[in-house]
């Protein structure tokens, strides 16, 4: 009987079907958070032990894996700031700030953005433990990077302890990778956990047409199938998160809503993670004379927005670069509401996920937005940092 791989996230202990059906334990042990514990496996099963668990009411998802991407930048240039701190810092009004989480291609540790942060490091992928692509250092740098050369990259520079997952190679990853990732980083103490990844949908029609050899129109019909599975794991998994507050901190999953759109000839909805229910799905904004308008690559259907065109922030090698996409609004977002948790740490005494998502979400502004801004183009509005 044929097998395929599935994750397969479950409540408690797993039910095995049969004995040694079940492949190897993604992550090592259960994570114990609260009364229950989650578990993320990635299983080959047959199609009886796959409909056996779908049964078991402790199952809340099962998925095939899909391949990730990088939400690559749409522009990179040479960085250029006509003031002491970027525009972005300036628009979401950050002052200076908890653990944050960047699951991404990894960092360059040694970059002056990141001196007397302690950077907890955990490599998902074959390749080296740094970046060898620079997304992710330059998505850190945006969230809690240090001054660099006199110029402010970073929204919340008083972030002390970082999580960061390596997420990502040169072949890209898998939803699976990224699932085992969000635990990991829940487990290590994460407030904010910020991806700017998505799947690839192409990629996973590709494999199927060209690997599994089946014609493109039921292969198609196979990856909807794959997806729609994926965004239910994902909002499950940010579900169980949420419900975990009441045992261990609050923690908020930002994701970037990705640069499909061709405005104005066409608009993409958020892709997953980012469209998984109880994550934040970020949006791009650009600076323009007046006001700030939706960047043209930006999906629809985000929760909230951020500065995402002409974004400086850290490049491996020391130095800075100016790059574009909403996994550069995703940042912003994330180190804003590194920002929220201090506020509501230092108001109530604890962090708890269904008050700071709230919070996070009701700081979207309008004012500066364009006239005519649609709600499903730009969420709440941009995001802005708490006032002392």
């Amino acid at each position: 009987m044929s097998e395929q791989k599935y994750i397969v996230l479950r409540r408690q202990s797993p039910i095995i079907p049969e004995a040694g059906s079940l492949g190897t334990r993604v992550g090592g042990r259960a994570s114990g958070m609260g009364p229950q514990t989650l578990e993320i496996e990635e299983a080959d099963l047959s199609k009886a032990e796959r409909d056996d668990l779908r049964r078991d009411p402790r199952t809340r998802a099962i998925a095939e894996p899909m391949p990730m991407k990088l939400i690559e930048p749409v522009d990179s240039e040479d960085a250029a700031a006509a003031d002491n701190q970027t525009w972005g810092i300036k628009a979401v009004r950050a002052p200076d700030g908890i653990t944050v989480a960047v699951l991404d291609t990894g960092i360059d540790p040694n970059h002056p953005a990141f001196q007397g942060v302690e950077l907890v490091r955990r490599n998902f992928t074959t390749e080296g433990d740094d970046d060898l692509n620079g997304h992710g250092t330059h998505c850190a740098g945006t969230i809690f990077g240090q001054d660099v050369d006199n110029l402010r990259i970073g929204v919340a520079r008083n972030v002390h302890r970082a999580l960061i997952g390596k997420v990502l190679g040169a072949g890209g990853g898998s939803s699976a990778t990224i699932a085992r990732a969000i635990q990991w980083a829940v487990n290590e103490g994460a407030h904010v956990v910020s991806m700017s990844l998505g799947i690839d949908f192409p990629g996973f029609v590709d494999f199927l047409v060209n690997d599994r050899d089946v014609d493109i129109n039921p292969a198609t019909s196979m990856a909807l199938e794959a997806y729609r599975a994926n965004i239910n794991l994902f909002s499950e998994l940010a579900d169980f998160v949420q419900a975990q507050s009441s045992f261990i901190q609050g923690t908020v999953i930002v994701a970037a809503s990705g640069n499909e759109s061709k405005r104005p000839r066409y608009e993409i909805a958020v892709a997953p993670p980012a469209a998984g229910t109880g994550i934040v799905s970020v949006g791009a904004l650009q600076d323009g004379a007046n006001d700030l308008s939706v960047a043209s690559f930006s999906n629809n259907q985000v929760n909230l927005s951020g500065p995402g065109v002409g974004v400086i922030s850290a490049f491996p090698g020391g130095g800075l670069r100016s790059l574009s996409g909403t996994s550069m609004a995703t940042p912003h977002v994330a180190g804003v509401a590194a920002l929220w948790a201090q506020k509501l740490r230092e108001e109530t005494g604890r962090v708890d996920s269904e008050a700071f998502m709230a919070r996070l979400l009701a700081s979207g502004a309008l004012a500066r937005l364009a006239a005519g801004s649609e709600a499903e183009d730009v969420g709440t509005g941009i995001v802005q940092a708490p006032l002392n």
